[in-house]
Parts: C-alpha cells; sequence; structure tokens
C-alpha cells in the first residue's frame, strides 16, 4: 500500500494556527476530497478534534497517547507505526496531520501531496517539516490563482521519494 501525506502549508511551512487552518482554500478541499475519499486517513487526535466528525467515505485511524480514548467508527491506535499497519483493501494511506504526526510520518512516506499556499504566515503554531531534497523529489506542479473561493494563490504539488 502507498503511504501518502497530504497537506497545504504556507511558503514559511504553517499548517496551523490556534487549531485551525489560516485560509480558506475550496480547491484545496475539492482535491482533498477527490484524493482521499475510499482511501485509509490517519490524523493525530487534535486534528480529529479540530475537524470534530469522521469525514464520509474514508476508514479513519486516529493516533492518540491518551489511554483509552475511542471515536466511535473509528480505529484509535497509540503510533504511526500501528496506524499505517492497519488492513485494508484501500490502495493508498493518507496520513492528514497534524504537525507532530507529519513529523512522526514524512520517513515513512512514500509520496507527499503538497498545497503551497503562496503567503508567509507569521504566528502559526503548527508546521510541516522541511522536505530534504536528497530524498525527495517534485514531480508535478500545477498553479491555481486566488479567487472568490480561495485566499491566496495556490501551486499543488506532488513529491515522490527517490529511488
Amino acid at each position: 500500500m502507498t503511504i501518502s501525506l497530504i497537506v497545504a502549508a504556507s511558503e514559511n511551512g504553517v499548517i496551523g494556527r490556534d487549531g485551525d487552518m489560516p485560509w480558506r482554500l475550496s480547491s484545496d478541499l475539492q482535491r482533498f476530497k477527490k484524493l482521499t475519499m475510499g482511501n485509509i486517513i490517519v490524523m493525530g487526535r487534535k486534528t480529529y478534534e479540530s475537524i470534530g466528525r469522521l469525514l464520509p467515505g474514508r476508514q479513519t485511524v486516529i493516533v492518540s497517547r491518551q489511554a483509552g480514548y475511542q471515536v466511535e467508527g473509528a480505529i484509535v491506535t497509540s503510533s504511526i507505526e500501528e496506524a499505517v499497519k492497519v488492513p485494508s483493501a484501500a490502495g493508498e494511506l493518507f496520513i492528514v496531520g497534524g504537525g507532530e504526526v507529519y513529523a512522526q510520518s514524512i520517513d515513512l512516506a512514500d509520496q507527499i501531496y503538497l498545497t503551497r499556499v503562496h503567503i508567509q504566515i507569521e504566528d502559526g503554531d503548527a508546521f510541516f517539516p522541511a522536505l530534504d531534497l536528497q530524498e525527495w523529489e517534485r514531480v508535478e506542479a500545477t498553479e491555481i490563482a486566488a479567487d472568490e473561493k480561495n485566499d491566496y494563490p495556490t501551486t499543488f504539488e506532488i513529491w515522490r521519494r527517490r529511488g
């Protein structure tokens, strides 16, 4: 099974502020839904709680260090390593955040779907790790202009692990 990270990050690596994303990007949400539908999504407890519900059409795995943490309809694991071993017929497993989960899982990933948001966010409190360009190669980039549904211009990028 392919392990992919999917993330929207500012040019300085910010992915969140005060438990939310610091932008409104309809095109990114549509891309997220299209890519993850029918697959497994893995998220940290804080990300799940910020969303507030399970996302339909996807098997959800929540990573939490809280003993006894349960969410009806989801699988709860205590580590990323445990989460990526969840059996499934899905062809792809998506790590969807947050910052701690990305940092713990980037070494396990085969590819990254990155929406690069063309803005600097100075007061962010959740971050995506910097990519090691010795390990990762950008294989696709599509520019998206800002408009009434997208606060900032973005680039949809796909990165694959070298080798």
